[in-house]
């Protein structure tokens, strides 16, 4: 009796949890991502650009289109370097009760969402419901921050970011960076249509940025005594896929309070939820319409995209969920413009990949600050 007893409970755990669920109630499981194809960057239609020497980065006082890779070895600033002031870095929390702008949603695990067959840009999401969360924020404060003063800033997407905090440590001694503060803010979990991340950083509005002005650079400047410039000349974002774009979408609304963007593997495409008419394509309305048909704003943009970036990792068949194809066209309309930017095309690389982040970032920040000057 024993014996069969322990064979039963050994079963039982071998089935795992879900044994007990029933399968006609269970969630549909969202489709596995397509295996992306490697894009070659001489593609025709793709912008023209200049192939680097392996390991090579761009120059930091170039704009232009450029070719990078296959070989991704980190930059010495990336390390911590012997007699190099080090900042302190500052690690809170901040709790959905006590926003007022993003009181916290969720989507269900195991879901996704179905296209509207009347409109094939348009995800239907049934499984989103309010849901608190928690997020974690890291304040860089440099060694040569004078407390007092107004000092430029850059707040990054999905954080913390340890690398972003070391990399400045070095530029900054190097007099290559302005002495910055840097804001890491997590977001507030969950990924794409129907949660809370996808709901700050896809959505085409001014309101992520606001929350970020009225929510979090208050709290900031009261809990660790520093002044955080209101020169938007002074003020950049950075971020990585959704966080990426959400980087671009806080300084393309409200130009009047960042003028510095920064992206890894731009979200440009067609994530947004829930559905706008007013821009239906979501982030893909940058490069379709909205850089094209606008007066030029003051930002400054330095991106990459890999050449094996994500490529319609979704159910949607609306042809716009390509990565490369959507910062392809985005260096094509900035240049078009006249805009300053710089767009790096990384052979060898992933989404948001870390070898790429690890030799670039350096050079990226000081293409970023170029011809900054601070405002007595």
């Amino acid at each position: 009796m024993f014996r069969l007893s322990a064979i039963v409970f050994l079963l039982g755990l071998s089935a795992g949890p879900g044994c007990a669920q029933n399968p006609a109630t269970a969630p549909p499981a969202r489709p596995a991502r397509p295996v992306p194809p490697t894009r070659d960057p001489h593609t025709p239609g793709y912008v023209a650009a200049k192939e680097l020497p392996d390991g090579a980065n761009a120059p930091a006082i170039a704009d232009g289109n450029f070719i990078l890779g296959p070989t991704h070895n980190p930059a010495p600033e990336m390390s911590v370097q012997e007699g190099v002031p080090q900042g302190t870095v500052y690690n809170f929390t901040m709790e959905s009760a006590d926003s007022k702008i993003y009181p916290g949603i969720a989507r269900e695990p195991g879901t996704f969402g179905t296209p509207d067959p009347a409109e094939p840009s348009r995800l239907i999401v049934t499984t989103s419901h309010p849901a608190p969360y928690t997020r974690k924020v890291a304040v860089y404060v440099p060694k040569q921050y004078v407390p007092g003063t107004a000092a430029p800033f850059i707040v990054g997407a999905d954080g913390p970011d340890r690398q972003l905090f070391t990399c400045l440590d070095n530029l900054i001694a190097q007099h290559r960076v302005p002495v910055m503060i840097a804001i890491s803010l997590g977001n507030g979990s969950g990924d794409a249509q129907g949660s809370q991340r996808g709901l700050e950083y896809d959505t085409m509005s001014g309101l992520y940025a606001e929350f970020v002005e009225k929510e979090v650079l208050p709290l900031v400047e009261k809990q660790y005594n520093v002044k955080l410039t209101k020169d938007p000349d002074g003020r950049a974002t950075m971020g990585g896929s959704s966080g990426g774009s959400a980087a671009l979408i806080m300084a393309w609304y409200h130009p009047e309070l960042y003028h510095r963007v920064l992206t890894y593997s731009g979200t440009y495409v067609n994530q947004q939820w829930p559905w706008d008419p007013k821009v239906p394509h979501g982030a893909w309305e940058f490069h379709e319409r909205l850089i094209p048909n606008s007066p030029v704003k003051p930002i400054r943009l330095w991106m990459e995209v890999g050449d094996r970036d994500n490529y319609n990792p979704n159910i949607m068949t609306d042809n716009m969920h390509d990565w490369v194809l959507a910062n392809e066209r985005m260096a094509k309309v900035l240049a078009d413009k006249g805009y300053h930017y710089q767009f790096v095309f990384a052979r060898n690389a992933g989404h948001t990949d870390r070898t790429v982040k690890q030799q670039t970032l350096p050079e990226a920040l000081e293409y970023l600050w170029q011809g900054y000057k601070e405002k007595k």
